[in-house]
This record gives C-alpha cells, structure tokens and sequence, in this order.
C-alpha cells in the first residue's frame, strides 16, 4: 500500500524534499549574511528547540487548546455556511439579502475585529468569534459554489423519475458536491489555525500557541519563536493531507452512486 503511494507520488515528494531543502538553504545563507541571532535564529538552533519544544507538556498542552478552539470555530462556521447555503438555495429572496452581509464579513479587518471583542469577551472566547467570522463567509460561497455546481441533468432526472428526498440527497446531491466542499476543508482549518493563533497573539489567551509564541517574543528567543511557527505550519500540512484523502473517498463515493445508478 505504501510502496504504491510513494510510486504514485514519487514527483511531488522530490519536488518538497527539493524545495526543503531550498529554504534551509536560504535560511542558512541569510543567518551568515545577517549574523544577528534575534533577527534571523540559526537552522541548527531552531530546529534544537523545536525538538525540545516537542517534550515539553506545555508545548502539547497549548496545540491541544489552539487546535480545539479552531476545530470549535470551523464546525461552528461550516454548520452556519451550510445552513445558510441550504437556505439560499431554497429561496432566492434569502439569498439576496444575506449577501451583503456576506460582503460585510468578508471586508472586516481582523484587527480591529479583535480588540472590539476583547472588549466584550474573554482571552480564550475571542479567537473562536474572529475565526468564525473569517472562516463562515468563505465556507458559505464554496459550498453554494458545490451546489450550484450540480450537473442540471441530474436534478431535471430526479424530477422526471420522481426520486425521493432522501435518495437525491444521498445518492445525487451529497456524492456531487461533497468532493467540491471536502477538498478545500482542509486549507480552510489550516487558515482556521492561522487566524486562531494571530489572534492568540494579540489576545494573550492562556494555554495556546499564540500564547507561546508572544512569550518567545517577549524574551527575545528568536530560536523558539521560529519553532513554533513551524510546528503550526506542521499541523496545518498535515490537516490539508488528511482531508486530500478524505476528499478522494468522497470522490470514489460520488461515482460508485453515479455508477449504481
């Protein structure tokens, strides 16, 4: 199974391994042209406390709350996209007023979005608000993309055959744009995590990356502060892998349904 894998992906692995090795090229190349440790950390040093960050109860204990708090925000985001996704495609007059407001949420600056709800919140509440109000208007425009996208023959088929709602959702709706929606979900939680952690940041919310890494700041620790960050950008990767594959389950589903009928 895992020799079949890396066969299939044997270009795109060669390409990453290359491109890796490309910018810890140029991170080295840039640490002797600068010479300065709290502007740009050392390879070997960062990657040093990286590898102590990951024995650290600390370190695990803060990706555990961050990444539950950006799981929260993106269920929370996607029940109300699909909602209102559904919605829209039921009535036309719901659909033309939510969009302005579709408008509005996309044009808020995140910032100041922050320190209103610092305001009004609490440290550990207001990440989870930003991030829903980052990631519901996007959401809402691939899933009504997915629906829209929906082969027409097939709607003007289950009307002629007078398929059963439950069979048109299950067998045609579902299978067609569940591949559309599951393969953008995982790039959507890794800019969940990301606007997660930057309003950690701002916020100062106890037990979380963006926590740490403000502390690492704080203590000039550039080292550490650039591990961190790596290890989002890992956790991001590795979501965006995992959904890839659910998305080709999804995919394989969709035309074993077409398939069967």
């Amino acid at each position: 199974m895992f020799k079949r894998f890396f066969i299939k992906r044997k270009l795109d692995i060669i390409c990453s391994v290359g491109a890796l090795v490309l910018i810890a090229l140029v991170w080295v190349i840039a640490y002797y042209s600068v010479k300065n440790e709290y502007i740009i950390p050392s390879f070997g040093d960062t990657v040093k406390s990286f590898f102590n960050c990951l024995g650290q109860k600390t370190f695990w204990t803060a990706v555990g709350f961050t990444f539950l708090r950006t799981a929260v925000g993106f269920i929370i985001s996607f029940a109300l996209a699909l909602l209102c996704a559904a919605l829209s495609a039921c009535s036309k007059i719901f659909s033309a007023v939510l969009k302005p407001f579709m408008v509005i949420l996309r044009t808020l600056p995140t910032l100041a979005v922050i320190l209103i709800l610092l305001i009004w919140t609490t440290p550990k509440t207001a990440p989870v608000i930003v991030t829903v109000l980052v990631l519901f208007p996007m959401i809402y425009s691939q899933i009504t993309a997915a629906i829209g996208g929906i082969d027409e023959g097939l709607k003007e088929m289950a009307e002629v055959y007078d398929i059963s709602r439950k069979d048109r959702l299950f067998k045609i709706y579902l299978p067609s744009a569940c591949p559309n929606v599951l393969s953008q979900t995982g790039a959507d939680i890794s800019l969940g995590l990301k606007i997660m952690i930057s309003a950690e940041v701002l916020a100062s919310t106890y037990k979380s990356l963006g926590n740490l890494m403000q502390a690492a700041r704080l203590y000039l620790d550039t080292p550490r502060l650039a591990a961190l960050t790596f290890a989002a950008i890992l956790i991001g990767f590795i979501v965006e892998i995992a959904f890839s594959q659910f998305s080709r389950i999804t995919y394989k589903w969709s035309k074993k349904e077409g398939g069967n009928d």
